[in-house]
């Protein structure tokens, strides 16, 4: 499986904070938390933002609380997925528990530009910047993993298996 869209660009150390500001966290409807993706972090995401589309970060992303409401907002913002240098741990974790793809890559989060065409391939974990043609390992998704995204995270895939 392969997944494709453009890149917007953030720094090192974008916290969970800055993915979804707390002041929203008084509701747990995902369109309403993805019109506040990366709202402190870049007020005009949102409105730049393609369904498809991928953020590029630098190290640590995900960092401060444990809030699920980040990965849920950046997925129901229509993201293909995340890139980044490193994540914090917590927040790997809630990206694939809610179906998040994410993808570490110290190379492709530091020389992939905002507004580059990047796709990667989820067998090979290949990253690749379609705008210069470069391309970037990062880590393959195991087919559970896929499945669990492709099921629209870990709840959804425990029920799906509940209902065979």
């Amino acid at each position: 499986m392969h997944l494709r869209g453009k890149a917007h660009k953030f720094g090192n150390d974008i916290d969970t904070d800055a993915i979804i500001p707390a002041r929203y966290l008084n509701t747990s409807d995902s369109q309403e938390l993805a019109k506040h993706a990366m709202e402190d972090a870049d007020p005009e995401f949102v409105k730049q933002a393609q369904v498809g589309d991928f953020i590029i970060a630098g190290k640590n992303f995900g960092c401060g609380s444990s809030r699920e409401h980040a990965p849920i907002a950046l997925k129901a913002a229509g993201l293909s997925g995340v890139i980044a240098g490193s994540f914090a741990r917590i927040f790997y974790r809630n990206a694939f528990n809610m179906g998040l793809p994410i993808f570490e890559s110290a190379a492709a989060a530091q020389e992939i530009q905002a507004g580059h065409d990047v796709s990667v391939d989820l067998d090979s974990g290949i990253i690749t910047d379609l705008t210069t043609g470069k391309t970037y390992p990062s880590q393959p998704l195991p087919p559970f993993m896929q499945q669990l995204i492709a099921d629209g995270g870990l709840i959804s895939h425990i029920m799906k298996k509940l209902k065979k």
